[in-house]
């Protein structure tokens, strides 16, 4: 059985309140909320947060809602609070995003399918790199792969060098891929997982999946061709409605 999980935080530096901002005439977790209930792939959705108002939301319109500690420093550690007090049996939770208020629930089904067999530790998914731009934008994450589709390393910078071949080619003679922000744990070890320390690698690139691959563990990466359209910032809200209203 797999569990869908949308942790969300009413307090935000950049936009505080983001859950229960308005798109088009529904909160965003909400849309977050209905959009994930179109996936097949869950056995059940909740949303886990730390505030009473966005709780107190989710169940007025017939959300499942956990309440968690307000301590947790990565939806990673609140989505394991959550786990434990959902009922035991979960194989594997999928950590859905919700500042992504038009997530397409055959994205979720992409990334479950990987977990059939039980053998994987954790995954997330990646999009090709189609641009120069793409390529060197600080902002999007690249991830080299070993031949098993697993992760090596995750960058903000590019990777690999491409020597004797002008910049603006690179992504023209090697197949880089950038990071789609989404996970599945296995159970046992999303627990391992909240008990690691912050490790070197996630200091310096600001990335929480280095320090799982620090300590060993096995990222599988899935390919999707659905992109991520997040709500950062109140101006981002403009610019989804437009796209997908």
């Amino acid at each position: 059985m797999i569990a869908g999980i949308i942790p969300a935080r009413y307090a935000s530096s950049r936009f505080p309140g983001k859950p229960l901002a308005d798109i088009g005439g529904k909160s965003m977790i909400q849309r977050v909320y209905e959009q994930v209930s179109g996936s097949k792939s869950l056995s059940t959705i909740v949303v886990a947060t730390d505030d009473e108002r966005i709780a107190t939301h989710v169940e007025a319109f017939g959300g499942k809602v956990v309440m968690t500690g307000t301590h947790h420093p990565s939806g990673t550690d609140r989505c394991f609070d959550a786990l434990q007090q959902l009922d035991p049996g979960y194989k594997y939770v999928i950590n859905i995003q919700g500042d992504e208020p038009f997530i397409d629930p055959a994205q979720i089904d992409e990334l479950a399918a990987v977990l059939a067999d039980g053998t994987t530790e954790i995954a997330t998914q990646m999009i090709p790199v189609a641009t120069h731009e793409e390529l060197f934008d600080r902002g999007e994450v690249k991830i080299v792969l070993n031949t098993q589709m697993e992760a090596l390393y995750f960058s903000r910078m590019v990777i690999p060098f491409i020597k004797g071949i002008d910049e603006k080619e690179w992504h023209l003679h090697h197949k880089y891929f950038r990071h789609v922000g989404m996970y599945a744990y296995r159970t046992d070890i999303l627990e391992r997982l909240t008990e690691l320390s912050v490790s070197a690698l996630e200091q310096a690139e600001s990335l929480e999946q280095l320090r799982w691959l620090e300590s060993g563990y096995k990222i599988k990466c899935v390919p999707t061709t659905y992109d991520s359209h997040c709500v950062d910032s109140p101006g981002d809200i403009e610019k989804v409605i437009k796209r997908f209203l």
